[in-house]
């Protein structure tokens, strides 16, 4: 009596009278011998996977084995046995492959198929009972190796190609303000040595707003023009040499430097509308907003890095070589991004066609060439909304992040060590509320909750919550409690990563670099006129009208915010 298994990788019948005749017919399908030491190095993430498939489909055969012979179990306990055997030959050919490399997935139904043989010829050797059912279970074998292997190469990778642009992101914004704020550390010794009053610092300080100022529109536009991998290439190594010529410029004098000190604001002015390209291209939307303040975080982690090494560099070192250490950190980035990254996954060598396929299909297409329509842009009451809100939001970060040392070493007498110290801690705090709200943020809309009103409800805290805790600071009259409402004011802050930093992408997902840049010019002017102006005010006034200005600003931000914005695109 003839029965019928199918061949590997075919739809033909193999149509044998006997587990000799299969066996022979099986194995002549299989020209190529399985050898893990032959495969290529390139698929090691795939042969684990393999493994794990094919244990699981060595797993199922063998319940199916079992369940067969069960019903045979005084008779052919030996075959049993024996054909189970087989499973165990599986699972260790399967284990070897993880060890060793993979080709394709008929690899790994290969091997469920020389278990197969050789069930079958256990089958046969037993008797014709015994041989029906090895081959019950041979054929269960390949079937479930078959549907398992398919669906592990098929499967990605668990270390995502976009997580890598992410996090080159990530340390291209952590060298961004490790090389921001070590002039607010270094500033101290500097007027102590140069003879500058409060004005002049805050002049000095805000120089690098300038160049900053620069470059917003512009590289949103340099960004979708020339791709966002370039772009950032360019201002981490502008940036980079302008803050390790720094201190060669202090020594020439007072406009030198201010000249030098907006050279690197060009650099790093690129840097935001780049990555906001270069995420556009990279991240889904229902990943964005974890995504963004991921790579925000970063710029807290680098003001945690540059406030706590600062102070130490310079009483060791001497305040120069804080500009020379973290300039040239930007070259050791700039041969890691160049080798490891794309300005999009159309254009990567190194993305999976699954992953590929994925984020193609939850994220916009470009239209490579188009024409920025400005007047479409300008047109709409939320671009509005966002660049004042963004205004009124960076009036009081920006006096944060370079008044803080200051602030501490005036009004709370510390010195410059404990200064660097303790104005860390607001940035720590900051670096995990933006993750935490970002994780939060994505949730939200996971769930269904609108994107508008997601955004209204994280920036309505970006602004609400730091304008309470600056109230407070004139209250309290210890460094822990100081401390504590800047932690408090920095954390809270942090929630407009899921607000206003993330809607470029909501409302004008094509054009989300050129309007970041715009509304970011708004901001880096909130930073060039908060700045200098804190040191005007402090000529004359006390730090208490500094926050004054800076909360009525979170409050005028706030309203507008959740009168005009929208989470909705506008912008095809």
């Amino acid at each position: 009596m003839q029965s019928t298994t199918w061949a590997l990788g075919s739809r033909t019948p193999l149509m044998h009278g006997g587990a000799h005749e299969g066996s022979s017919l099986l194995r002549s399908r299989l020209e190529r011998p399985w050898s893990t030491r032959s495969l290529s190095g390139r698929h090691t993430t795939v042969a684990q996977r393999v493994h794990r498939s094919a244990t699981t489909a060595s797993r199922q055969s063998s319940r199916c084995s079992w369940k067969v012979l069960g019903t045979r179990r005084k008779t052919l306990h030996p075959g049993r046995d024996r054909v189970l055997q087989q499973h165990d030959k599986f699972v260790s050919a399967s284990s070897a492959a993880q060890e060793g490399q993979s080709q394709e997935e008929d690899d790994a139904t290969m091997l469920a198929s020389q278990v197969a043989i050789g069930m079958l010829q256990t089958g046969s050797s037993l008797g014709s009972g015994s041989a029906a059912v090895a081959k019950d279970a041979a054929d269960e074998t390949i079937a479930h190796s078959e549907d398992a292997a398919q669906q592990a190469i098929s499967t990605p990778s668990r270390w995502k190609r976009r997580w890598t642009i992410i996090a080159l992101c990530f340390i291209a914004f952590m060298l961004c303000n490790m090389d921001r704020v070590n002039m607010s550390i270094a500033i101290l010794p500097m007027a102590q040595q140069y003879g500058w009053d409060t004005a002049t610092i805050g002049i000095v300080q805000s120089s690098f707003f300038w160049g900053y100022l620069l470059t917003q529109v512009l590289g949103g536009v340099w960004a979708d023009k020339f791709g966002g991998k370039r772009v950032l290439s360019f201002g981490v190594i502008w940036w980079s040499m302008a803050t390790a010529l720094t201190p060669l410029a202090a020594s020439l004098g007072l406009p030198v430097l201010l000249v030098m000190r907006a050279c690197m604001g060009v650099g790093e002015g690129v840097a935001m509308p780049a990555m906001n390209n270069l995420l556009s291209r990279w991240v889904p939307v229902g990943e964005r907003s974890r995504s963004l303040a991921l790579v925000y975080s970063g710029m807290y982690s680098g003001s945690i890095m540059g406030l706590a090494l600062s102070p130490q560099m310079v009483a060791r070192l001497q305040w120069p070589s804080v500009f020379y250490v973290f300039g040239f950190i930007g070259i050791f980035w700039f041969l890691a991004w160049e080798k490891n990254a794309s300005s999009s996954p159309a254009v990567d060598n190194k993305i999976s066609k699954e992953e590929r396929d994925y984020i193609t299909s939850k994220t916009i297409k470009q239209r490579e060439g188009t024409q920025v329509p400005w007047k479409l842009i300008l047109s709409k009451r939320p671009v509005w909304a966002l660049i004042l809100s963004h205004f009124c939001h960076n009036w009081g970060t920006f006096i944060l992040l370079t008044w803080m040392p200051t602030y501490y070493n005036q009004v709370l007498g510390l010195d410059l060590m404990k200064s660097g110290i303790y104005s860390v801690l607001p940035w720590i705090t900051m670096a995990i509320a933006a993750n935490i709200g970002g994780w939060v943020a994505d949730a939200m809309v996971q769930k269904g909750v609108s994107v508008t009103r997601v955004r209204k409800i994280m920036q309505s805290i970006g602004f609400l919550g730091p304008a309470f805790f600056l109230t407070q600071l004139s209250k309290v009259t210890s460094v822990g409690g100081a401390v504590g409402c800047m932690m408090a004011c920095q954390g809270l802050d942090a929630c407009s990563q899921s607000g206003l930093y993330s809607n470029h992408q909501d409302i004008a997902p094509r054009y989300s670099g050129v309007l970041l840049g715009m509304s970011n010019t708004a901001g880096v002017l909130a930073g060039v006129l908060g700045t200098a102006a804190t040191g005007m005010i402090l000529k004359t006034g006390t730090w208490d009208d500094v926050w004054r200005v800076a909360i009525g600003l979170y409050l005028v931000g706030t309203v507008i915010w959740n009168l005009f914005s929208t989470g909705e695109q506008i912008i095809d």
